[in-house]
């Protein structure tokens, strides 16, 4: 049974859930990565994050997620064709991470549009298949020796900047889903 206080935190939380905002990982399979990605998408308020893994097998989660993934859903995608055509059918821009001459400073784009960033793993990146999906590629500028960051803290890099714009859009004022789906998901998350 939750409490008075448990069951306006959920309410809360639920109000500021951002259903245009995700993550589409491609191959990310190392559970301490995912976890952490998984952290930062609750605290940024993302609804939900969509994957394609190895094998088609959810990596397990580790004590870096803080019981996230009970209140950031992971749908797994058979093919990275299935899921860039699910993302663009609810009308998802996709931003791919790149190492490439032609991406762009992530900071110079709009992520108060529909926006699914596309991540991929730590040694292998995102693949020429799924570049060729992107609508842009992003690039974190760096200028250190390393080229690239954690795909964890990459990913809260990207996400921070999405929630910076939304909040100056008033996008975390009001709730953004539907009241059917604020109340099918309160309904769950009490009996979590």
């Amino acid at each position: 049974m939750c409490t008075p206080e448990r069951l306006a935190r959920i309410r809360a939380v639920l109000a500021k859930r951002q259903p245009d905002l995700t993550l589409f990982l491609e191959k990310v399979h190392k559970p301490h990565n995912l976890s952490a990605i998984l952290r930062t998408c609750d605290a940024v308020g993302v609804w939900e994050v969509h994957a394609v893994f190895p094998e088609g097998r959810v990596p397990t989660y580790n004590e870096t997620s803080a019981g996230s993934e009970k209140w950031v859903p992971v749908h797994t995608h058979p093919s990275i064709q299935a899921a860039c055509a699910y993302l663009r059918k609810k009308g998802f821009r996709l931003y791919a991470t790149a190492l490439r001459p032609e991406a762009v400073d992530f900071r110079a784009l709009d992520y108060t549009q529909p926006t699914a960033f596309i991540l991929g793993a730590e040694y292998y990146g995102i693949s020429e298949e799924t570049l060729a999906e992107a609508d842009a590629l992003i690039r974190i500028p760096m200028y250190g020796m390393v080229q690239s960051l954690n795909v964890s803290v990459a990913a809260a890099v990207l996400l921070y900047e999405a929630q910076r714009q939304r909040a100056a859009a008033g996008f975390y004022d009001a709730p953004r889903l539907s009241p059917a789906e604020l109340e099918e998901a309160f309904e769950r998350w009490c009996s979590l």
